[in-house]
C-alpha cells in the first residue's frame, strides 16, 4: 500500500468539501489512482494525470468533473513503496497555488 502524507493546504481545502466530494474523492483514490501506483504509475486514462504547468514535479488528477487534485511523489517512506504527497484538492482554482 502506497503511503502519503498531506499538507496543510490540502487539509484545509479537503473540509471545504461537501461529503458527497469527500467520498467521491477517496472512491477515485481507492479504485483507480492506488492501483495506478502500485503498476509504476500507469493510472487509468480517466484520471487525467498531467503536470502542472509551471511547477516541475507537481501533477494534477481529475476526480470528479470540476474536481481536481494536486500532489507529488515524496522520499520513500518504505523501500519500494511510493510515497504520495497529497497538496491541494478542489476545484480548476486550485492549479493557481499547486
Amino acid at each position: 500500500m502506497p503511503t502519503y502524507e498531506t499538507l496543510s493546504r490540502f487539509t484545509a481545502d479537503l473540509h471545504r468539501l461537501t461529503p458527497e466530494q469527500r467520498r467521491a474523492f477517496h472512491r477515485v483514490v481507492a479504485r483507480a489512482f492506488v492501483p495506478g501506483l502500485r503498476t509504476g504509475g500507469r493510472f487509468p486514462a480517466g484520471l487525467r494525470i498531467k503536470g502542472v504547468r509551471r511547477t516541475p514535479g507537481v501533477y494534477e488528477l481529475t476526480w470528479a468533473p470540476g474536481g481536481r487534485a494536486t500532489w507529488s511523489y515524496g522520499r520513500e517512506q518504505v523501500a519500494g513503496v511510493p510515497h504520495v504527497i497529497w497538496r491541494r484538492i478542489g476545484g480548476h482554482d486550485i492549479l493557481n497555488g499547486p
